[in-house]
């Protein structure tokens, strides 16, 4: 079954950077577009970013562009996410999903994992 697990989220002060990871296993992750989205708290569910499943396209929230990369190795079957000039309002649970779309104006995903927590505050 589709598996993904999210690392690599901690606390980090405004303006710090950090580096999420996702370990996919269950599917064949090369032949998929995958997406990273976040929660915050009392929040719902927002797209952060896409990525091609060769990778030769990527796409970015307005709020991240410019200071959040999307990449993935499709050898090791992991989706990452470089997060740079961290601010309050990034503080969310970050999620890897697959099959992410807009549901009526509700972000819904196929497939999710745990969740890894960001929490940006001096």
């Amino acid at each position: 079954q589709v598996r993904l697990v999210e690392s690599g989220g901690g606390l980090v002060q405004p303006g710090g950077s950090l580096r999420l990871s996702c370990a996919a296993s269950g599917f064949t992750f090369s032949s998929w577009p995958m997406s990273w989205v976040r929660q915050a708290p009392g929040k719902g569910l927002e797209w952060v970013s896409d990525i091609s499943w060769s990778v030769g396209s990527t796409a970015y929230a307005d709020s991240v562009k410019g200071r959040f990369i999307i990449s993935r190795d499709n050898a090791k079957n992991m989706l990452y996410l470089q997060m740079n000039s961290l601010k309050p309002e990034d503080t969310a649970v970050y999620y890897c999903a697959r099959g992410c779309r807009d549901v009526v104006g509700t972000l819904e995903c196929d497939y999710r994992g745990q969740g890894t927590r960001v929490t940006v505050s001096s």
